[in-house]
């Protein structure tokens, strides 16, 4: 039997490479620094999408390509106003209400 920190680890390592962070693609140790830093950043992001699904939902456990592929890469039309901005969907989209759900755990940003 795993123990959490073991079972958190292993999801960590299985996500980790859509991220493609190993890849060194300059000389220079700053702009792999800065990849690195971006890739760590786009890892936070996807984990706080994950954790922010519903607990029984399929999405919950779903690795980040699948996020990626399926709620990220959409087409949607985005019209920003002066006190929100509206994304609107597609209607074929198959996901709209996780889509919808997701969109409504995000907190405000108040500017």
């Amino acid at each position: 039997m795993r123990l959490p920190a073991q079972r958190t680890q292993t999801a960590a390592e299985l996500d980790w490479p859509a991220h493609a962070a190993d890849r060194t693609s300059c000389t220079k140790a700053t702009a792999n620094q800065l990849r690195l830093f971006l890739h760590a950043g786009a890892y936070w992001l996807m984990w706080g999408l994950r954790v922010s699904m519903p607990k029984r939902s399929m999405w919950r456990v779903a690795q980040f390509d699948t996020l990626r592929l399926r709620l990220i890469k959409i087409a949607a039309r985005v019209v920003e106003m002066k006190t929100m901005i509206r994304v609107h969907l597609p209607t074929s989209c198959p996901v709209q209400d996780i889509l919808r759900f997701a969109l409504g755990r995000i907190p405000r940003l108040v500017t």
